[in-house]
C-alpha cells in the first residue's frame, strides 16, 4: 500500500497517525511548547515520541518500511500537530518535504536504500535551500558541486537551515556543476555523520516558530556522487518540493488558526454559563472567525485533494495554472491565519492578550506572523504576476 487515496485500509492508516499525532500533541508536545517558545529551543520531547511511533518514516514507501500514507495524511498530521505546537509542526512538516523528494525522485539502489535505513533509523531530515547572496531565489544556486573520480565536495553559505543541528541529514540545494548557471541546480544528501560539518553563522532569537532553532551555517559535504539526486531541482520542485511545501505548511497553519478558535470558542461558553440565558457579546465575533476558519479549511483541504489526483502526472504538475494555484494557496492561507488568531485574540479579550491564561493566544499569533514570510509573499506575487502574462485562463 503506497499513497492510499480513499480504499478502507488508507482510511484505517490515516485514523491512526492522526490518532497518534493528536496524542502525542495532547500528552507531550501541547505540555512542552511553552517551554519551546520561551527558550527558543527544539522540541526534543516531541521528536522523541514521535520516533517512537514511527512517524517520521510515515511517508516512505511500506515496501521500504515506512507506512506508505498519503500527502492527505501529511496534511492532517501537520494539522493535528500544528494545533499543539507550531513548531514541532513545522519542523515535521519540513522533515517530510524532504522524505517526499526522495520518495518521488530517489529512484536509483542507493536513495532506496537510504529511505530503508532512514525508516529503520527514523532520521530526520532537513534542508539547505537559501544562500547568502540570492535575496531569498530558492532557485538561484551560488555554491557549486564539484565532481572528481565519482566524488563530490560542496560548501555552502546558508542563512538558515532550520533544525539544523538536530537533523541526521540534510539535503542541500546547489548549482550542478561550477560551469553551471545559478538556475541549473540539483539536491545533494549531506547526511550528518558522515563528510558534512556546520559552522553557525547566525542566532534564531525570533517573534514566532522559536522552536524551529533556523540557525546561519556554513556547510561543508562532501561523499559518493551517488548522493545527488539524478532528476534537476527544477522538475523535483515543480512536482514534489512546492506544493509539497505550501499543503504542509498550510496545513499546520490551519492547525493553530483552528486551536486559536477553539479557545475563543471556550471562552465565549464561559462567559455565557455566568449568565445563563444571555448571548455573550463576543459570540457574533465568534460567528464570524468561525466562518473564515471554514473558508481557510476549504482552501487547504481543496488544494490537497487536487494534488493527491494529479501528482504523478508531470503535464499537470508542470503546468502554469498549477503553479499559480499553489502560489494562491500559501499566500491566502497566509493571510488568513493571522486574520483568524487575531479575532480569535480580541474574542478572549485580555485573557487572550495575557501569557498565562488558559486562553492565551499570544503563541498562536507570534507564529501566525511567520506564515508569510516563509518565502516571502512579494516573491510569490512577482513570481504569479509574471506567470500570469503568459497564462490562459482554464
Amino acid at each position: 500500500m503506497t499513497n492510499p487515496t480513499g480504499s478502507t485500509v488508507g482510511t484505517e492508516l490515516r485514523a491512526d497517525l492522526v490518532g497518534k499525532a493528536a496524542r502525542i500533541g495532547a500528552e507531550v508536545a501541547g505540555p512542552a511548547a511553552g517551554s519551546v517558545d520561551r527558550e527558543a529551543r527544539f522540541p526534543s520531547e516531541s521528536f522523541a515520541a514521535l520516533r517512537r511511533e514511527h512517524m517520521l518514516a510515515a511517508f516512505v514507501p511500506e515496501e521500504l518500511g515506512g507506512s506508505g500514507c498519503s500527502i492527505s495524511d501529511l496534511s492532517a498530521i501537520c494539522t493535528t500537530l500544528g494545533q499543539s505546537c507550531a513548531s514541532t509542526a513545522m519542523v515535521y512538516a519540513m522533515h517530510q518535504i524532504q522524505v517526499a523528494c526522495m520518495v518521488r525522485h530517489g529512484k536509483s539502489p542507493f536513495f532506496r536504500q537510504y529511505l530503508t535505513d532512514l525508516a529503520g533509523h527514523e532520521w530526520l531530515m532537513a534542508s539547505a535551500t537559501t544562500e547568502i547572496g540570492v535575496g531569498g531565489d530558492v532557485r538561484t544556486s551560488i555554491c557549486a558541486v564539484e565532481r572528481a573520480g565519482g566524488r563530490f565536495k560542496l560548501e555552502k553559505q546558508a542563512p538558515v537551515i532550520s533544525y539544523g543541528l538536530h537533523s541526521d541529514a540534510i539535503l542541500v540545494t546547489a548549482r550542478r556543476a561550477p560551469d553551471a548557471a545559478g538556475s541549473d541546480q540539483v539536491i545533494v544528501l549531506a547526511p550528518r555523520a558522515n563528510g558534512t560539518t556546520l559552522e553557525q553563522t547566525s542566532g534564531w532569537d525570533t517573534l514566532g516558530m522559536r522552536g524551529t532553532c533556523s540557525l546561519g551555517f556554513t556547510l561543508r559535504t562532501e561523499g559518493a556522487e551517488d548522493q545527488i539526486l539524478p532528476q534537476p531541482y527544477a522538475e523535483i520542485s515543480a512536482q514534489t518540493m512546492l506544493p509539497f511545501s505550501h499543503i504542509v505548511w498550510t496545513s499546520l497553519w490551519l492547525g493553530i488558526a483552528t486551536d486559536a478558535v477553539n479557545r475563543a470558542r471556550t471562552f465565549i461558553r464561559a462567559e455565557a454559563r455566568k449568565k445563563p440565558g444571555t448571548t455573550p457579546p463576543g459570540s457574533l465575533r465568534l460567528a464570524e472567525v468561525v466562518t473564515l476558519l471554514q473558508t481557510m479549511r476549504a482552501t487547504v483541504h481543496d488544494a490537497v485533494r487536487e494534488y493527491e489526483r494529479i501528482m504523478d502526472d508531470t503535464d499537470a504538475l508542470s503546468s502554469i495554472g498549477f503553479a499559480i494555484r499553489m502560489n494562491n494557496l500559501k499566500v491566502a492561507a497566509s493571510h488568513l491565519v493571522v486574520d483568524v488568531v487575531a479575532r480569535a485574540m480580541s474574542i478572549c479579550g485580555i485573557m487572550g492578550y495575557k501569557e498565562d491564561s488558559k486562553y492565551s493566544i499570544c503563541r498562536h499569533l507570534r507564529d501566525a506572523y511567520g506564515a508569510s514570510l516563509m518565502i516571502a509573499n512579494d516573491r510569490i506575487y512577482a513570481a504569479n504576476a509574471a506567470l500570469l502574462l503568459v497564462h490562459k485562463d482554464e
